[in-house]
Order: structure tokens, then C-alpha cells, then sequence
């Protein structure tokens, strides 16, 4: 019992010293990952008791590159910007036929965010300019900050890392409209961000993918509370990707916040 201590007082202080009164470790969720074969963890806030649920706490304090995450500060930024007047306004696909069949046509802010679009927010980048974007996500405090590697690729290939706690932290000030941003770019986002609604929940996520791992982020709200989460896995293999989602809403079925 006082290792078992140990390792969360130690995890905790790795995860910018989370009280560990506020961290429970759940080493049943992992379950889930053995069941899809992958390695993974898994990070939940709840907000209204200020409480995080967390398995696999060392890889918790890892960063990653945040792939198609990076879509939801990207959304902001062009929408803050005005590089793009709304979710509605559509760029022409230019023709180029990627592996993704559903990226080859034109596109919306709305419709690039459920397809996840890469040609679409690299567009976007473009259009934002490397000035701007630093301004943003040093504004932000998005993960390191460090945006080299290109304009339009450093959240894809780049030096740009985040941890699964930066995430969240990135949601629930989404959430509670402390952003750098005006209200109207908040609020476009949070409503192009809905992935899911039952009776009594609304889920609002994205996923990403890149050689290195899969993401899957976001947040459910739900009896007048609201849940943050963030899942990534080792990416093996392709068909591992849809594991991203799988493990996730097993959990937060598990946790009674969505249903099936």
C-alpha cells in the first residue's frame, strides 16, 4: 500500500502537482486497452468536483504530437484572425486525390471537422501566417509551444507536443469561455465540435492521428456537470485508430455519462 502511495504522490507531482486528494488511479480501465490489443491512457476531469480519474499515470505525463487535435486551436485562431468568415464559408477542394476519400471535395470549417479535413486546416494555417500563429498559441499556453516544423504541418510532424492534462486544460477553459478568443469563435467551435447527443448528454470531441499515436479529446456534459477527457494510444497499426473512440465511450458507458 505505501508503494502503491508512492507511485501516485509521484505521478501526481509529474502531472504539475495535482493534489493527490484530487487523483484516483483506476487500474480497471484497463480492461478496455487489453480488450482492443493496444497500450494506452486514459485522463478524466470532473469538473464539478474538481476530481481526476487516471489510468496509466506515466504515460500520462508524456507529450505527444496532437495531430488533428489541434484542429479545435486552429479553428479559433482562423476564426479570431478572420481568415475565415465562419463554419459555413467553403474552400475548393483543389484536386488532389488523397488517401481519404471523404477529403476530396470542398469543405467548411464544420464539414473538415467532423471529416478531419488535413488539407482544409493547412489551408488555414497558411492563411494565419507563423506570426500570428505563435501570438496565438503562446496566448493559449497550447502544450510546448513550439511550432517548428513547418506552418502547415507542425502539429502533424513538428516539435509541437502536448500532454493529455494540457488537453484538458485546453477544454475546460473552452468551456467556461476563458480563452483568449471573442465569445462568437468559442462558440462556433464548441457547437462544430458536437460528436454525439443522447436524452440527457451532449459529447463534444475530435480525434487525431499521427504515426506516433492516436488522440481522442473532448467532453461530455451531463446532469449538470461536465466530464473532460482525454484517450491516446500507441498507433501500431491502422486498424488500431478506431480504438481511439471504442476504448473512450466504453469508459465513459462504464461511468454511466453516455449511453449506448
Amino acid at each position: 500500500m505505501m508503494i502503491q502511495t508512492i507511485i501516485i504522490l509521484l505521478a501526481a507531482a509529474g502531472l504539475s502537482f495535482v493534489d493527490q486528494s484530487k487523483w484516483e488511479e483506476r487500474p480497471d480501465f484497463a480492461k478496455y486497452f487489453k480488450e482492443a490489443g493496444v497500450e494506452g491512457a486514459f485522463l478524466l476531469y470532473d469538473l464539478k468536483n474538481d476530481k481526476y480519474l487516471a489510468y496509466n499515470s506515466e504515460r500520462l505525463q508524456q507529450g505527444y504530437v496532437p495531430a488533428s487535435t489541434f484542429k479545435i486551436l486552429n479553428s479559433l485562431i482562423a476564426l479570431e484572425t478572420g481568415v475565415i468568415a465562419d463554419e459555413n464559408e467553403i474552400f475548393k477542394w483543389d484536386g488532389t486525390v488523397r488517401d481519404v476519400t471523404a477529403w476530396n471535395q470542398d469543405h467548411n470549417m464544420r464539414t473538415a471537422m467532423k471529416n478531419s479535413a488535413v488539407w482544409f486546416y493547412q489551408e488555414l494555417a497558411r492563411r494565419i501566417g507563423l506570426e500570428r500563429m505563435q501570438h496565438y498559441v503562446d496566448l493559449a499556453d497550447y502544450g510546448n509551444k513550439n511550432i517548428k516544423g513547418g506552418l502547415d504541418r507542425f502539429w502533424l510532424t513538428g516539435d509541437l507536443r502536448i500532454t493529455p492534462r494540457e488537453q484538458i486544460a485546453l477544454l475546460v477553459r473552452l468551456h467556461q469561455n476563458t480563452l483568449p478568443f471573442s465569445q462568437r469563435a468559442m462558440d462556433i467551435v464548441k457547437n462544430i465540435l458536437i460528436f454525439e447527443q443522447g436524452e440527457d448528454y451532449v459529447l463534444r470531441a475530435k480525434t487525431g492521428w499521427s504515426r506516433q499515436v492516436g488522440w481522442f479529446v473532448g467532453y461530455v456534459e451531463h446532469a449538470k456537470n461536465v466530464y473532460f477527457f482525454a484517450t491516446n494510444i500507441a498507433l501500431l497499426k491502422p486498424e488500431d485508430a478506431k480504438t481511439r473512440v471504442s476504448i473512450t465511450k466504453a469508459i465513459l458507458r462504464d461511468l454511466s455519462l453516455i449511453k449506448e
